[in-house]
């Protein structure tokens, strides 16, 4: 998959090829040497197609210029303090790297290449200092042209590239996080790099799933998400307008292609990615807002990668976010994308096989066992309570009321909605079943009640009040 490289990194590129390098001094203070210089001389500045017949014939020499050989340094370890030179030599060996594929796989015949790299991602903690993104994109160009999977590269080269990714993904610069999110892209070639993408979890998907909830934006109380900013920002990297948080349309149809990569991982990773990161439900989101086919295709495709091989434990998700409705709604759109037409039609039909003999208790207790409860129908819906009060305190020998005491005891310091809404539920089995009572009190969830009648959050304390006036009403009756 071929994208073009972000407008600041392809700024700065040219930019560096077009600096005058006073070659010959250079190899007269010991910078290079003529052999080198004659080597750079006779691929920099010419016709691509000269260029790619002088490396493919002349590999070795190539691979010994760049990385060196026994005895001899590379143009790299010769020139470390010339900056200007190292930073050129960067910027042609990226330029052959993406035109001659048979050079990332040339270069890797002199055993580690990574050792005359990897030392340059660190040289500089400044993001103004463009040695280690220059490197960044030689190693990045370097791993995807040979599809390496060899110890150096899974087990040192990738764990090292994807931190320093990660930096750029976190920085405030757009540019810089267009720049980290395409070059993670770039990287997912293989299940050996999604694994290794996923181990390093907390430095690489977390700062995405953030860029993605700034994109949705935060959840109403009726479940919706706020929508599209309205805003107009130029981004460093050339963003013109923006979704919510200011994201960047290009920056989102980014972050999505590396998730949608990662989702093939799915079997590995769909469990904890939406335990960890509530990913079914921030993709419904998503999918309400999505401006373009091009985002709704990565959504969808994404989603469905995930569903079809978790069906257990994330089609119940699915349907507690809303999810059938909403590809309903999609499919009467006219979309030109035969792709997504096509993945939407076995999503839908993934959904509607799995809802057809589910109720509305299956879809209570699979949002319990969620872990993550939010204002779905049932919660506010006194026919439910009255028909399915019993039930749920039957449930498993008390495993759904037990389950409801692990999520109160949580402090929820982000979403303090998911403690009113639990103490509503509690305050329900109270009213219905009052002689239940001591089931609960034995679970702490009446201490857990009155300790929430002092928390900041006004929907928390009314809600606690609530269902701490249920005990109280049947605690005067019974005297």
């Amino acid at each position: 998959m071929s994208l073009d490289p972000p407008t600041y990194l392809a700024s700065l590129q040219g930019n560096i090829r077009q600096r005058p390098i006073p070659w010959d001094g250079a190899v007269r203070a010991g910078t290079l040497t003529d052999d080198q210089l004659a080597k750079i001389r006779a691929v920099d500045k010419v016709k691509k197609d000269v260029r790619k017949h002088t490396v493919e014939a002349n590999l070795d020499a190539y691979r010994e210029l760049f990385v060196g050989a026994p005895g001899k340094k590379s143009v790299l370890e010769l020139a470390a303090k010339r900056q200007d030179v190292v930073q050129y030599i960067l910027v042609l060996l990226s330029d052959l790297l993406n035109t001659i594929p048979a050079l990332s796989k040339a270069l890797f015949k002199s055993g580690d290449p990574y050792r005359h790299f990897l030392p340059l991602l660190a040289h500089s903690t400044s993001s103004d200092d463009p040695i280690p993104l220059l490197t960044s994109t030689v190693l990045v160009s370097l791993m995807a042209g040979a599809k390496d999977e060899s110890a150096p590269t899974a087990d040192k080269a990738l764990p090292m590239i994807f931190s320093y990714l990660s930096s750029l993904t976190k920085n405030s610069d757009a540019g810089l996080q267009d720049i980290g999110v395409l070059e993670y892209s770039s990287l997912l070639y293989s299940s050996v790099s999604r694994q290794q993408f996923w181990d390093q979890r907390s430095e690489t998907v977390g700062p995405l799933v953030d860029i993605l909830r700034a994109t949705a934006g935060k959840e109403n109380g009726d479940g919706s998400a706020s929508l599209w900013s309205g805003t107009t920002t130029v981004a460093r990297g050339g963003f013109e307008g923006s979704l919510g948080g200011g994201v960047g349309l290009q920056l989102l149809y980014h972050v999505l292609l590396v998730m949608w990569q990662l989702s093939f991982e799915a079997a590995d990773v769909g469990d904890d990615l939406n335990n960890e990161y509530d990913i079914v439900f921030l993709y419904t989101r998503l999918l309400r807002i999505s401006p373009k086919e091009k985002t709704t295709r990565l959504l969808i495709s994404t989603l469905y990668n995930l569903l079809l091989v978790n069906q257990s434990s994330l089609l119940p998700a699915a349907v507690l976010a809303g999810l059938p409705a909403l590809l309903q709604n999609l499919t009467g759109r006219q979309l030109s994308d035969t792709d997504l037409q096509e993945d939407l039609a076995k999503l839908r039909e993934l959904l509607e096989e799995y809802t057809k003999t589910k109720t509305t208790f299956d879809e209570y207790v699979a949002e319990v066992n969620s872990g993550h409860l939010r204002w779905s129908p049932p919660h506010r819906n006194a026919v439910f309570w009255a028909e399915n009060a019993r039930k749920i305190l039957e449930f498993e020998n008390g495993a759904l009321v037990r389950q409801l005491a692990e999520i109160m005891k949580k402090p929820w310091e982000n979403d303090k909605a998911v403690l009113a809404i639990a103490c509503n539920d509690v305050g329900c089995l109270v009213r219905e079943v009052p002689e239940k009572r001591s089931q609960l009190e034995k679970l702490g969830l009446k201490t857990r009640v009155m300790e929430l009648m002092g928390e900041a959050d006004e929907n928390t304390r009314w809600e606690s009040l609530r269902a701490l006036g249920g005990w109280l009403k049947y605690s005067f009756d019974s005297k």
